[in-house]
C-alpha cells in the first residue's frame, strides 16, 4: 500500500467517526440519520452528471448494497439512542472482522491463521474491557450493544458486496453516489410512512446537519472505495479500523463522554486486534 493511499484511508476513518458523532449528539437519532443519508445523496447530484453511470455488471451489487445500507443506517440510529459513542462505535467496527471470520469458517470452511486467532483474542479482550467499564459506571445498555453487534454483521455484508461492486462499476464515485441516492430515497419513504409531516418538519429544521453529515459520510465512503481499487481490500479494511481510535478522541473532546484509561486501552486493543486479523 502506497503512502498516499494510506493517508487517504486514515482521513476516511476520521470522517467516518465524525459523522457517527453527529448522530450520537443528535436529539432525534433516526431522523437525523435519514437526513445525513439524504444529504449525501444531495451532494452526489453535483458530481454524478460528470462521471459515467455504473456498468451493468455492477448494478446487482449496487441494488443489494442499497438494501444492506438501509439496514445499516437504521441500526446505527438505534445503537446510539442510549449507547455512548466510545462504546457502540468500537463494538460495531471492531466486531465486524470477528463476524467475517466466523462466516468464512461456517460457509466456506476457511479457518483463521495464527494471526487471525491473535486478532480474535485481542478484540475479545477489548470488548470485555469496554463492557466491564460501562457496567462499572452504570452506562451499559444491553439493547445498544445488541444493535451494535448486529450492525457488525451488516458491515461485513456491505464490505464484501461493495468491494466487488465498485471494482465492476468502472468508477468509485459513481457507484457510491448512486448508492447514497438509492439508500436515502428508500429511508425517506420508510420514515415518512404514516409520519410524513414529522419527517418534513425535521427536514426544514435540520437540513444543515444533514448536509454536513452527508458530506462527511459521502467523502468517507468514496475515499475508502477508491482506495479499494488501488490496494487489497483486506489491507484497506484493516487500516480503516483505526476509526475506533479517532471516535474515542472525538467522544472525549467534543461529546464530553467520560473515558477512563481502561476504556482507552480497550478501544486501542480492539483496533489492534482488527488490524491484526486482516493483515496477518
Amino acid at each position: 500500500m502506497s503512502l498516499d493511499v494510506m493517508i487517504i484511508v486514515l482521513f476516511s476513518a476520521v470522517l467516518h467517526a465524525s459523522w457517527n458523532a453527529l448522530v450520537r449528539a443528535s436529539l432525534s437519532k433516526y431522523h437525523d440519520t435519514v437526513l445525513i443519508v439524504l444529504g449525501a445523496g444531495v451532494w452526489s447530484l453535483f458530481f454524478l452528471p460528470l462521471v459515467p453511470f455504473p456498468t451493468i455488471e455492477s448494478l446487482p451489487y449496487l441494488t443489494v448494497s442499497v438494501l444492506i445500507h438501509v439496514v445499516y443506517f437504521s441500526l446505527v440510529a438505534l445503537s446510539y439512542r442510549s449507547g455512548e459513542l466510545s462504546l457502540v462505535y468500537p463494538l460495531m467496527r471492531g466486531s465486524a472482522p470477528v463476524m467475517s471470520m466466523i462466516a468464512a469458517a461456517i460457509l466456506i470452511k476457511e479457518y483463521p491463521s495464527p494471526g487471525g486467532w491473535v486478532g480474535v483474542l485481542l478484540i475479545s479482550c477489548g470488548v470485555i474491557g469496554l463492557a466491564g467499564d460501562s457496567l462499572r459506571f452504570g452506562t451499559f445498555q444491553l439493547t445498544s450493544v445488541l444493535f451494535a453487534l448486529a450492525n457488525a454483521c451488516v458491515i461485513v455484508a456491505y464490505t464484501l458486496v461493495d468491494g466487488q461492486g465498485v471494482r465492476l462499476s468502472g468508477h468509485a464515485l459513481s457507484y457510491t453516489g448512486w448508492m447514497f441516492i438509492g439508500t436515502g430515497l428508500l429511508l425517506l419513504a420508510l420514515s415518512s410512512a404514516g409520519r410524513g409531516r414529522e419527517m418534513l418538519k425535521c427536514i426544514k429544521t435540520g437540513w444543515h446537519r444533514g448536509l454536513l453529515g452527508g458530506g462527511l459520510s459521502l467523502a468517507s465512503y468514496s475515499l475508502v472505495l477508491w482506495a479499494m481499487t488501488h490496494a487489497p481490500i483486506a489491507l484497506i479494511a484493516a487500516l480503516r479500523e483505526t476509526s475506533v481510535v479517532f471516535a474515542a478522541i472525538i467522544a472525549a473532546s467534543l461529546l464530553k463522554e467520560p473515558i477512563t484509561r481502561l476504556r482507552y486501552a480497550s478501544i486501542f486493543t480492539v483496533a489492534v486486534g482488527a488490524i491484526t486479523m486482516k493483515v496477518f
